[in-house]
């Protein structure tokens, strides 16, 4: 009977700490319940509160450094935030093998980390980089593009980029004023390089103009592949950004000894040229075109190099001198050059010859190099746009077939042959801006050759005006009789297009015409 009851009580003692332990655990899941949702606010809260610490710090990191405690608390938020997540996750799964003393621990966590991330300051000023001031000529409406291209290199994703133009127009003024900004705005870059590379310039020459900024010596007895390893050794553990002016062709810079910039190494490689093929052959992300002056802008620049002696010497001169302003088509290189040449001009008689000068014959000092890297092809066809009047709107197959008939496309024996390298000209005179598009007149494309351009090339026409290509040009000269016949026996090409002549008062002989 003892025994009996022994065994019933210790049944009963079984059955009730076995429902106290189903109890317990019960209580337990509850508490889980409890505090599952309270660390996913709480994670919610960190991720939060981490996006906007790394917005400051993508902001800031432009142009200052970040401090190295707010880039620890962020990677130790994206651990904490990781695995945060996973113990979650898994806690919804396999509630009964979760730990409450782990999600008790992960909470508290996460609440010391975000007390922590409170910062009054991200980032800090980034010390000026090693830069070369040049000097420079005083920009007149570049203030916009600087800003343009001072966006692209903050612009992670953009790594090359190319700044194309018109020779003259302002790319070495812009890529000088970039470098000087440098040494005056917080950036994040270790070392600035300058290096001219212009037509003649060859890979070991760049070398060397890099190799300059570090001290390297002028050794012309090392080749190429020598000097590559020591300036990539110098460039590969710093943020740089290279500067090269007046790229005429490709430039390899695995040749040259420069990495090439990407995300990783945060550097920058930013060119100028006069075509935009060159922008592609670079691989330039961003392809910026510095364009012509405004004619108020030009105005400024021009009045500026003049000087207000000289335009106030009579009061006729004010007018005259925005004719020859107007003359140099927005160009920055010629509205100096002419503003210099014209500061002792002070009498009308000399400001009306400048004009005539400038109408008959191309800017004095300006150089034809965009000519120079031309084609023979290309010349012949771009010579033959001068035939135009000024600001003249050219539709492009008109001018194929000018082309075609002049035997100028390989002689192609149909002009629906001559369309294709027709284009392959008419482009890269575009890209190199010694043409421009022009819309449509009447359904067809139109391009036109900018003033400077016209009379750079009506200048070539003229110097070499002993040869085959003889020119004679007086389009859109408002004449109402035939110009002088004299000299007409030798020409092969000849326009008298946009005048007022209506009768020849001469037989003209032109037997190669």
């Amino acid at each position: 009977m003892s025994n009996c009851c022994l065994v019933q009580i210790g049944l009963e003692n079984f059955i009730i700490r076995g429902l106290d332990s189903i109890a317990g655990h019960v209580n337990y899941i509850c508490k889980l319940k409890q505090t599952l949702p309270t660390l996913s606010a709480a994670l919610q809260e960190l991720t939060a509160q981490r996006n906007d610490r790394q917005s400051q710090v993508d902001l800031a990191e432009r142009q200052l450094k970040p401090f190295e405690q707010v880039q620890l608390w962020l990677s130790k938020a994206e651990t904490m935030i990781t695995e945060a997540e996973k113990l979650i996750e898994d806690g919804l799964q396999q509630m009964n093998n979760l730990c409450l003393g782990g999600l008790a621990e992960m909470l508290q966590e996460i609440s010391d980390h975000k007390s922590t991330g409170v910062f009054e300051k991200v980032a800090e000023n980034q010390p000026a980089a090693s830069v070369v001031v040049r000097p420079v000529e005083q920009p007149v409406a570049l203030e916009s593009t600087i800003q343009k291209v001072w966006s692209c290199i903050a612009d992670k994703d953009v790594g090359i980029i190319g700044l194309y133009g018109l020779g003259g127009v302002g790319t070495t003024t812009l890529l000088t004023k970039l470098n000087n900004k440098f040494s005056t705005t917080p950036n994040v870059f270790e070392v600035v390089i300058w290096a001219l590379v212009s037509k003649d310039s060859d890979v070991g020459k760049i070398q060397d103009r890099i190799g300059g900024n570090f001290g390297f010596s002028d050794d012309s007895f090392e080749s190429v592949d020598q000097k590559a390893p020591d300036i990539y050794g110098v460039l590969r553990n710093k943020r740089f950004i290279v500067l090269l002016d007046d790229l005429w062709e490709r430039v390899d810079l695995n040749q040259v000894g420069i990495p090439k910039p990407s995300q990783e190494n945060g550097s920058k490689l930013i060119f100028t040229t006069r075509s935009l093929e060159v922008c592609g052959e670079m691989e330039a992300q961003k392809k910026i075109k510095v364009k012509c002056l405004e004619t108020e802008k030009a105005w400024e620049l021009f009045r500026d190099k003049v000087g207000d002696e000289t335009l106030n010497n009579h009061p006729d001169i004010p007018n005259l001198a925005k004719q020859v302003a107007k003359r140099c088509g927005g160009l920055p290189l010629a509205l100096i050059t002419i503003g210099h040449a014209m500061v002792c001009k002070k009498t009308i008689g000399e400001w009306k010859y400048a004009i005539e000068v400038l109408k008959r014959c191309a800017l004095p000092k300006l150089e034809n190099e965009e000519f120079l890297f031309l084609k023979f092809s290309m010349k012949c066809c771009l010579l033959y746009c001068c035939l135009h009047p000024e600001d003249y709107c050219i539709p492009k197959r008109r001018l194929m077939e000018y082309w075609f008939c002049e035997r100028l496309l390989n002689e192609f024996d149909r002009i629906s042959e001559a369309q294709m390298p027709g284009d392959n000209i008419i482009c890269p005179l575009i890209s190199a801006c010694l043409l421009e598009n022009d819309g449509e007149i009447d359904g067809e494309d139109c391009v036109k050759m900018h003033d400077v351009i016209r009379g750079i090339t009506l200048w070539i026409t003229r110097k070499f005006e002993a040869t085959e290509n003889n020119f004679f040009v007086t389009a859109g000269a408002q004449l109402f009789q035939e110009p002088d016949v004299k000299p007409w026996e030798n020409v092969k090409r000849m326009s008298v297009m946009e005048n007022k002549i209506e009768v020849l008062n001469k037989t003209p002989k032109c037997p190669s015409l």
